[in-house]
């Protein structure tokens, strides 16, 4: 007897590989899944704006990325002795406004010099409800705690989302061929949406991306939501809040990632650094001892032996690192 629903998912191995530059953009569901990736030591940038939950933020900020076009002090407010951007996740914010443009700016130009060796882009949509500024009618994806009032809150139809994405689809097809996009929809419940309304915007999006799967060749699914709700189905794979999904099911959701979408020498490459990564994060009781400083330079030994073996893979950092830690000894 089988007391549990197994999802069936595509397998594609070589699908996601370490010879590729992974960009992440969506809900902090992918933020989940690009820990995970870069933990075993594959190349991504993660979300250069911050966490964005609706396809209409992450799309003009996939146009921003796209162009390089830099903000200027206009697309900045003063609030409560920060300034904030409206396309930007709240840990942008700053008391200095030349110094956030800065690091906003540096973070975008990063992302748009890396899209022609960009041969992934993982999307996470979290919801199909926006939040448009009365005073100009755009849609922001954060309010950054300001008063309800200063909001009109619609739901996205599936037919917008399309409409919006096929140009992006078909600018990627064009200057990007060797690109493809996964999508997913984020299995956290957006619980301030209400149940059911939570429920019609997971399906709205859902809808969406069955339509452009549908439309063009480059568009992939990985499902993510039916597994958190189908596979595991119990609050004992949910975080304290209820809503999002505990580490263990983030694990359990990216093994299965892993192995719908990796050839077996990449997840021999993510197995064998993972252990190295785990290494390089032990913080010691007793720094100072010798112990520890064998400890060290055999696990820098063992990164260039690492390197030796996989020579695409760039871990300069981490050796530079190990060894200013052991010459400090």
């Amino acid at each position: 007897m089988d007391f549990r629903t197994v999802i069936d998912f595509p397998r594609q191995p070589g699908y996601l590989d370490h010879r590729q530059h992974i960009l992440l953009l969506g809900s902090c569901f992918v933020e989940n899944i690009g820990g995970w990736l870069q933990q075993r030591k594959f190349d991504v940038d993660i979300n250069p704006f911050g966490t964005l939950y609706n396809p209409e933020s992450i799309a003009r900020n996939w146009e921003r990325i796209a162009t390089g076009e830099p903000l200027t002090g206009d697309n900045l407010f003063f609030q409560n002795g920060l300034w904030h951007s409206y396309d930007h996740h709240s840990r942008f914010s700053q008391s200095d406004k030349t110094a956030m443009l800065s690091v906003i700016n540096d973070r975008i130009q990063k992302a748009h010099d890396r899209l022609q060796e960009t041969g992934r882009i993982i999307i996470t949509w979290g919801s199909a409800y926006v939040y448009r500024l009365k005073a100009t009618g755009e849609v922001v994806a954060n309010c950054h705690k300001q008063p309800a009032a200063q909001f009109d809150r619609s739901l996205l139809s599936v037919g917008a989302i399309v409409s919006r994405w096929r140009e992006i689809i078909r600018t990627i097809e064009s200057h990007m061929p060797r690109c493809r996009l996964l999508f997913t929809v984020s299995p956290i419940r957006h619980l301030s949406d209400g149940a059911h309304g939570n429920q019609i915007s997971k399906a709205t999006l859902l809808l969406a991306i069955e339509q452009l799967q549908q439309e063009f060749g480059i568009c992939d699914y990985f499902p993510s939501y039916e597994i958190m709700l189908d596979d595991l189905r119990d609050y004992r794979f949910y975080d304290t809040d209820m809503a999002h999904p505990s580490a263990t099911a983030v694990n359990y959701i990216s093994e299965i990632l892993a192995e719908a979408y990796l050839t077996p020498e990449s997840q021999t490459i993510a197995s064998q650094w993972y252990k190295l990564h785990s290494a390089l994060c032990h913080r010691p009781l007793n720094p100072d001892s010798g112990s520890y400083k064998n400890f060290l330079q055999n696990t820098l030994g063992k990164i260039i032996d690492f390197q030796q073996t996989y020579p695409y893979i760039n871990v300069s950092a981490e050796i530079a690192d190990l060894k200013t830690r052991i010459n400090s000894l």
